[in-house]
């Protein structure tokens, strides 16, 4: 279920290229998911120079499969634009766009409008071909102020970043990476031929190259890392602020996690990166020189834990931004996710603490995206020992796992003391991941499955979406079976990450509307990420919609169950970094479980359950100073926990709206 936020993903820039229309008649893309071809985009140009655009690829199972036709003007601005298919979700795309006579009108699933326009804008499709970001670099190169207005709004504007010569045996292909600003919270890159065609777009997830020129992937990317460590190195400095002195705050309500209470009138003295003293107003020795802030009030809390991210360069600001000081990383590329932590720990960049868990799958038609692949005991073993190596606390268990291997699994992971968790494999049920050993379970999803088994023995497609949506509701939470399985649970102290917020997302977001998790958000983020919040969830009809529906509720009735039962609970989100947290609190609100025992899981909670209670989780003396100032008391209210004002970490002094203001975010 990674990079869930996939709506917007044709905006943020995935991969996309150009051509100009006295290129040859039809090129190739291969598309790359963690170094592995996965789809292909096929362009043509028309003997009227219309371009068409035969786009696919598969991520276990999901995946766009679209056709569109671009017809452009000789400012390099599409004048008309249609697209049919399918989204990621395999819901059905019919998009149109045209510009005639200064009027430009466009409709698609979400969106329909039209705008009188006294100057060309650039339209943005919500499920068109990729091409449409090259597109927009070429238009944007012709403007003499290499800026355009968007449509249905924003604007964007490029720069030029850098350039290379490519070899390849003997093949030589001169490219010129630009960054495009306005469409996301940080700027999207595209690499251009010298002919100003596209030639591909690459990151550690996955990347779009000229066939034929893949193993140009890694050189590109290395370009692009060292780019953005320039430009994160920059943002350290200019919003990173290192006390001097000692700092103090005083007159806080005080949330002791621990106890999950309010303590008021509280002061915390903090020196270095350790808190020194912790205790009532008056009461606490102040440092004479000490920077006093008033906290009067506020809540001063504990740092937040999300314990299911997938972080990408860039996303640690949005995480302290919002007040997230810790994470745990369940997959990603072994060499960035080690770089990326190297990088924060030495001050290269800002973002929150990482605990690395490292991701395996088996090979087959529905693999994840890893590199680790792994159906054979010595596979199982190297992997095992490669990531304990290199500092992980865990192993995540995927889908294709075979299900003989995974008690081996277990035994070598404890073995290294590593703790083991994950998607239950596809044809066993959680009941049998749990008996093997496993020490936790992600995705609430999986746990109603575990009901649905004698149907639905093959998750390893989006079944473990739909099925749960269209049944979940049926499923009698109050049966014996179901009740016995929880017990089981709690006996074995297995842990659960719901990232219920995704399942929100998928099952009630419909085209059009601002979903209930994003409403708070929606009108603070850029144009463009706006538009991807319109995209909807799951494909619903008339019959299905109120089920999906109900569906979602029972995974916060099974969710309060878990909690009643003594079932351990980590808040994870697997969607958009920082924000998401937000709302997974707010829904285990929802579900029933009081605020402050929410924010007592998101805090001491996941530290002790990773073991790092001894120094983080909580505001103690001696304990590593990781503290946000919030306006408002979100143990009483959750949803205040979105207004955090101050945020410490290490001892680092951060203001989250510096820090929003930098990626568009308003405060």
């Amino acid at each position: 279920m990674l990079k869930l936020v996939i709506g917007i993903i044709s905006v943020l820039g995935v991969s996309v290229f150009a051509m100009p229309a006295s290129a040859q008649s039809e090129t190739r893309h291969t598309f790359l998911m963690m170094g592995k071809p996965a789809g292909v985009q096929v362009s043509r140009v028309t003997p009227e120079g219309v371009r068409e655009y035969d786009y696919e690829y598969n991520d276990r199972g999901r995946g766009p499969k679209t056709k569109t036709r671009i017809s452009i003007g000789p400012d390099g601005i599409p004048t008309e634009i249609e697209t049919v298919g399918l989204n990621y979700l395999k819901a059905p795309v019919s998009e149109k766009f045209s510009f005639l006579g200064g009027t430009a009108k466009w409709k698609n699933s979400a969106e329909q409008g039209e705008k009188q326009l006294g100057n060309k804008a650039f339209y943005i499709s919500m499920d068109g071909a990729p091409e449409e970001l090259a597109l927009l670099a070429r238009a944007l190169l012709k403007s003499p102020t290499k800026r355009l207005p968007l449509l249905p709004t924003g604007e964007a504007s490029i720069e030029r970043a850098d350039e290379l010569t490519l070899k390849d045996g003997d093949k030589t292909q001169r490219v010129t990476l630009y960054e495009i600003a306005g469409l996301g919270f940080t700027p999207a890159t595209i690499w251009l031929d010298s002919e100003g065609g596209f030639f591909a777009n690459v990151s550690s997830w996955s990347s779009i190259v000229r066939e034929g020129w893949e193993s140009s992937v890694p050189t590109l990317l290395n370009t692009q890392v060292k780019l953005e460590a320039e430009r994160y190195g920059k943002l350290v400095r200019s919003l990173t602020r290192k006390s001097s002195k000692p700092i103090v705050f005083t007159g806080a309500n005080l949330f002791d996690s621990e106890t999950a209470k309010i303590i008021p009138n509280s002061t915390v003295v903090v020196e270095g990166n350790r808190i020194k003293a912790v205790g009532k107003d008056g009461r606490v020795a102040i440092p004479k020189n000490a920077e006093i802030i008033d906290a009067k009030g506020k809540t001063l809390m504990p740092g937040l834990w999300d314990m299911h991210v997938h972080i990408s360069p860039g996303e640690g600001l949005m995480h302290i931004a919002a007040g997230v000081t810790t994470i745990r990383d369940l997959a990603n590329d072994t060499e960035q996710l080690v770089a990326l932590k190297g990088k924060i720990e030495r001050g290269e960049e800002i973002g929150p603490r990482i605990l690395m868990t490292g991701f395996m799958d088996g090979r087959g038609p529905y693999t994840g995206p890893t590199k680790v692949l792994v159906d054979t005991e010595d596979e199982a073993r190297a992997a095992i020992e490669t990531y304990a190596s290199l500092g992980y606390t865990g192993i995540k268990i995927y889908s294709s796992i075979k299900p003989e291997l995974v008690p081996k699994i277990i035994e070598l992971a404890h073995a290294k003391g590593l703790r083991v968790s994950g998607h239950v494999p596809a044809f066993m049920s959680a009941e049998q991941f749990v008996g093997f050993g496993a020490d936790e379970l992600q995705h609430v999803n999986f746990l109603f499955l575990n009901f649905l088994f004698d149907d639905v023995k093959d998750t390893r497609t989006p079944a473990r979406f739909t099925a749960v949506a269209d049944r979940a509701a049926s499923i009698d939470l109050n049966s014996d079976r179901v009740r016995a399985f929880i017990k089981l649970l709690r006996e074995k102290k297995i842990v659960v990450d719901p990232t219920v917020n995704i399942f929100e997302e998928m099952f009630t977001n419909r085209p059009g509307t601002i979903g209930t998790g994003f409403a708070a958000i929606a009108d603070r983020v850029p144009p463009q990420v706006r538009r991807g919040f319109l995209a909807g969830g799951l494909p619903v009809t008339e019959s299905t919609d109120e089920r999906y529906r109900a569906s979602s509720k029972a995974m916060l009735r099974m969710i309060k169950m878990l909690y009643d039962a003594g079932v351990p609970l980590v808040a994870g989100t697997d969607s958009i970094a920082g924000f998401a947290l937000h709302r997974e609190l707010e829904l285990y609100v929802e579900a029933g479980i009081p605020p402050n025992e929410v924010l007592k899981l998101a805090t001491i909670g996941a530290a002790r359950i990773m073991k790092r209670d001894v120094e983080l989780g909580s505001i103690a003396p001696g304990k590593l100073a990781d503290l946000i100032l919030v306006d408002g008391n979100p143990a009483a209210q959750i949803s205040d926990i979105r207004r955090v004002s101050l945020v410490v970490k290490d001892g680092n002094i951060f203001e989250p709206v510096s820090l929003y203001k930098n990626i568009g975010v308003r405060p």
